[in-house]
């Protein structure tokens, strides 16, 4: 998953110099910085790179401790799914996730758009890049045990996947979140008074839904991870492009910063007020 989105972040940053030399000039609708917004897009990427490093690195899981788990240990909230595994579902969710990653691309064929192709696309692997480094370096530093560890009918090899503790928080759900949210909010931007906002809302909430119910059933991850997943991901997928707003009543603003994680000292990222 996380190769997956800075792969996104990398193919969205290459288009913008193409449209950076060729849009037409116009008011931009959002207040970009290149170097402020470059920096916060390579922190993300930078966190992505150390959770990856944290994940790699995890003692994995053993038969022993396969033999001494009870679902008893799960909160009372997440339990009903404890044992859940379903290929099938696993390969289903890929589909609306991998696909929403595209989404943007839409505005290409929208003429308010293209001149702000490249704030448009600058946010959005921004927005993605700090999706994935915040679902990296979360689940590198948790060991939360995933759902089909908890099944006694799952394959083994799966209970014993080198990803196997990497529950908190759901990643697919929170990715595809932040595709759908920033779409449907740089949308709402462009078109204030369109009659299709309702349309463009429903199914940036239903998309990431849907992945976070397969996950589930697949037995990736516990409905709580799914729905922090779900919060964290349309929450960057919308203020990322409010907090460029040029006529954003938020005194809010993303600013690079440095932070030390697990004993190493990298890029990350603060919201800082405006004054």
């Amino acid at each position: 998953m996380k190769q997956s989105i800075l792969r996104i972040a990398s193919v969205f940053l290459l288009l913008l110099g193409h449209f950076n030399a060729n849009a037409q000039a116009a008011e931009p609708l959002y207040k970009t910085d290149w170097i402020r917004d470059g920096a916060i897009t390579a922190a993300g990427v930078g966190m992505a790179v150390i959770g990856s490093s944290l994940i790699l690195n995890k003692e994995p899981l053993t038969e022993a401790d396969l033999i001494s788990l009870d679902r008893r240990q799960v909160n009372s909230f997440d339990r009903f799914s404890t044992g859940y595994y379903s290929k099938n579902a696993k390969d289903l969710s890929d589909i609306p996730f991998y696909t929403s990653f595209a989404l943007p691309l839409i505005f290409l064929a929208d003429d308010q758009a293209v001149p702000q192709a490249p704030q448009i696309y600058l946010l959005y692997a921004e927005a993605i890049s700090l999706t994935g480094g915040l679902y990296a370096l979360t689940a590198g530093l948790t060991n939360r045990k995933r759902p089909n560890v908890y099944g006694t009918d799952v394959p083994t090899e799966e209970r014993l996947h080198k990803y196997a503790t990497n529950s908190f928080f759901g990643g697919h759900t929170a990715a595809t979140a932040t595709a759908t949210f920033f779409t449907a909010k740089v949308f709402n931007d462009l078109h204030p008074n369109s009659s299709w906002k309702p349309v463009v809302w429903g199914a940036a909430a239903a998309v990431p839904a849907a992945v976070g119910y397969l996950r589930l059933k697949a037995g990736k991850h516990f409905l709580s991870d799914n729905l922090i997943g779900y919060a964290v991901g349309a929450g960057i997928g919308i203020l990322v492009p409010e907090l460029h707003k040029k006529n954003s009543n938020i005194g809010w603003r993303l600013t690079p910063t440095t932070r030390l994680i697990a004993g190493e000292s990298i890029q990350g990222v603060a919201l800082t007020k405006r004054f």
